[in-house]
């Protein structure tokens, strides 16, 4: 909840992710629901195609990457909503994918040992990943 004072439980796990070749880990909550990742906003796409996030709360750390993608969204009219949802949900989503200001709009294929959709990174993520790069390098500053 104090990002200001008390990050090393995110260096730690970060740490432990890249130690098991991962990439990021997400982190979640004593409820099961995500939070977030360790320097990263997560996300995910149902098998509806809805596009989920955690609300901005303090729970999070509501960056302006995971803010402009909210814009991205709703000026391409896609379907998203802003909730809590499980380790499990994440899962089976359709699509997942992190947000960061370094990593931009970045794919997720496997949470543990459990591959995300077809284990490439998906259709929506792929368009938000591409519209962000255009509205970053000034192409698309209504966003």
């Amino acid at each position: 909840d104090i990002k200001t004072t008390s990050l090393l439980p995110n260096v730690l796990a970060r740490q432990q992710a890249i130690d098991a070749g991962a990439a990021e880990a997400w982190m979640f909550g004593d409820d099961g629901t995500v939070t977030e990742g360790t320097s990263s906003n997560a996300w995910i796409v149902t098998q509806d195609g809805e596009l989920v996030t955690r609300p901005a709360t303090n729970d999070i750390l509501n960056g302006i990457t995971r803010l402009s993608i909210l814009k991205l969204a709703e000026r391409q009219g896609l379907k998203y909503v802003e909730r809590a949802f499980s380790v499990d949900e994440a899962k089976k989503a359709r699509e997942a994918f992190a947000s960061s200001a370094t990593a931009f709009v970045t794919p997720v294929t496997q949470i543990d040992d459990v591959v995300i959709g077809n284990g490439k990174a998906g259709t929506l993520s792929r368009g938000l990943r591409d519209s962000y790069m255009e509205y970053a390098a000034g192409e698309g500053a209504t966003a």
